[in-house]
């Protein structure tokens, strides 16, 4: 019997700059809601903001046997690289 693996893929991150004060974890969680994720995120003492989310997928295979990002997951880590809160 072939089955395509079902797993999560996770997205650990730790954003600097100017994200406490502008909503950034709100805008965070709204957007992982939008992408079916889940997860959770908070302010650190050090002025950033950490967190995690999952995402759950039927994997597609590589070449390598790896498991390929899906684009929601794709998309989101480029929200918080280059997007984040609209203030």
């Amino acid at each position: 019997m072939n089955s395509t693996p079902y797993d999560f893929i996770s997205v650990r991150f730790e954003v600097s700059g100017r994200v406490q004060g502008v909503y950034f974890r709100k805008y965070t969680k709204a957007k992982a809601d939008d992408l079916e994720m889940t997860g959770w995120c908070r302010n650190t003492p050090y002025g950033t903001v950490e967190g995690e989310y999952e995402y759950a997928v039927n994997c597609s295979l590589d070449q390598r046997g790896n498991c390929r990002y899906p684009p929601e997951v794709t998309e989101f880590r480029h929200w918080l690289c280059n997007v984040g809160s609209p203030r």
